[in-house]
């Protein structure tokens, strides 16, 4: 009889061996997805098929203020704070889904003092003699757990918690590029007004200067009132391009503020100070059609986003088989804290 239990425990826990090593719900497989060796559009010269460097790009303007706009978001923009927030929840996460793949331990303790009632008979109708009416009792041990992944639910938790990570930290480096492309962007807006308010600004001048000439030589019947009519709408014409310049400038400081996760005005000195255009760079690296999709984090983050979720069918359909448990507790009980 002992030999025949002894097979049956074997054969049990060669079966919950087997059956772990196993995994209910689909495996998953990346995409397949075909990409042409060759860009469909002539390039326009100056483009070049090296690597791009996706997070410090705005450095071949080499503009100073430019950087420092950059590092200055970087640090401070509210966005990309969430993100990484995003990162370091789904980093916890991986990690309880990880741990619960292993027992769980509980060590309780307690302490109480207890006392009988004198008037309460303890056997029968006569007290026990020799036994306190009042003491200490403590108590300490310890439970374990232990859910045995037999269907692989919680194997697959774990590997949808994964690409959950690797998912938020796409999301986090996709919110960094838009970033980087807004400040950049807001930035040559800003510099290309302020360029043109202060052409607008000489040629207002210029302008000036010719309506009071031809108005000289009205005076002295050398020119006509038509000329004179035509100076004057001119200069009215380039004056009326000054307000809607100094607010896309304005405009322009006040999304560079927000990017930068200040309120309006807080750097509205220091960008109100005119400044060069950044220069084209020489050469634009535009990588090979093939790596598109790679360096595309939004892309690579739905990528993720399917392999968790295809995990989790593995989780949903683990709950529809039997659970197995091993557990067991063991502990000490005494009136003394010594015994």
């Amino acid at each position: 009889m002992k030999r025949v239990i002894t097979a049956l425990i074997g054969c049990l826990t060669a079966s919950l061996l087997f059956l772990n090593g196993c995994a209910v719900g689909p495996d998953y497989h990346k995409p397949v997805t075909s990409a042409p060796a060759h860009w469909s559009e002539p390039l326009a010269g100056g483009e070049t098929n090296v690597p791009v460097a996706l997070t410090d790009w705005w450095k071949t303007f080499h503009d100073s203020g430019l950087d420092l706009l950059i590092e200055r978001a970087v640090r401070s923009n509210l966005d990309l704070r969430m993100a990484q927030a995003r990162v370091l929840e789904a980093r916890a996460q991986y990690g309880i889904a990880s741990a619960d793949l292993w027992p769980t331990l509980d060590s309780p303790s307690s302490y109480s003092r207890q006392l009988q009632s004198k008037n309460q008979p303890l056997l029968g109708s006569l007290p026990l003699s020799g036994v306190p009416f009042e003491n200490n009792v403590y108590k300490a041990g310890f439970d374990a757990s232990w859910e045995i992944d037999v269907f692989g639910g919680k194997r697959r938790a774990k590997e949808a918690a994964g690409a959950q990570v690797s998912a938020s930290e796409f999301g986090r480096l996709d919110v960094l590029i838009t970033l980087l492309g807004d400040v950049a962007r807001n930035y040559v807006d800003l510099r290309g007004y302020q360029a043109r308010l202060a052409i607008a600004q000489e040629n207002i001048q210029a302008q000036e200067k010719t309506l009071a000439i031809t108005r000289d030589r009205f005076g002295k019947g050398l020119s006509s009132d038509l000329d004179v009519q035509q100076a004057s709408t001119i200069l009215a014409t380039t004056r009326a391009e000054v307000p809607s310049l100094e607010s896309s400038i304005q405009t322009a400081i006040h999304r560079l503020e927000v990017l930068l996760g200040q309120p309006p005005g807080t750097w509205q000195t220091e960008l109100s100070q005119a400044s060069p255009i950044p220069v084209q760079p020489p050469q634009v690296p535009v990588g090979l059609p093939s790596e598109l999709l790679l360096r595309r984090p939004d892309i690579r983050q739905a990528e993720r986003q399917l392999a968790a979720a295809t995990a989790n069918i593995g989780v949903a359909k683990s709950d529809l088989f039997p659970k197995f448990f091993l557990t067991g507790s063991a502990g000490f009980e005494s009136v003394s804290a010594s015994d």
